[in-house]
């Protein structure tokens, strides 16, 4: 198992739960904070539909190492999330290989890229959408 692999998670919001997601976000942007992982990126707030998600979210950018901290920051939240690793497969990274945290939103996946080609991996650490 590479613990350097990378890997994105999607944090989903709704206008109701804008604030919470926009809490977290800042959250997970400060350095030095206790129990706060390192992150590669921490995109902003996407208030409309983009790629394949249909709804409004942000993504964040993490290794495989910091799993075991970035879940339970996740899970605590209370927002629907999708994580999943950055392979050449963008497909499978965002159904088979995905982990839903709360209930699973169909996406749109006809927007993903083809095997071979995940335009995820150039971006990472660098920006989102």
């Amino acid at each position: 198992m590479n613990q350097n692999a990378p890997y994105h998670a999607h944090i989903y919001y709704t206008a109701a739960t804008r604030d919470l997601a926009a809490d977290l976000g800042d959250r997970l942007r400060g350095t030095g904070e206790p129990g706060t992982p390192t992150l590669a990126f921490v995109g902003e707030l996407r208030d409309h539909p983009v790629g394949p998600h249909p709804e409004p979210q942000f993504e964040i950018h993490f290794l495989k190492a910091a799993l075991p901290v970035v879940l339970p920051i996740l899970i605590a939240s209370g927002l629907r999330v999708l994580v999943h690793p950055l392979t050449d497969d963008d497909l499978a990274d965002h159904t088979t290989l995905g982990t839903w945290i709360g209930e699973p939103l169909a996406l749109d996946l006809t927007t993903l890229d083809p095997p071979g080609a995940n335009q995820g991996i150039p971006r990472f650490g660098k920006t989102d959408f």
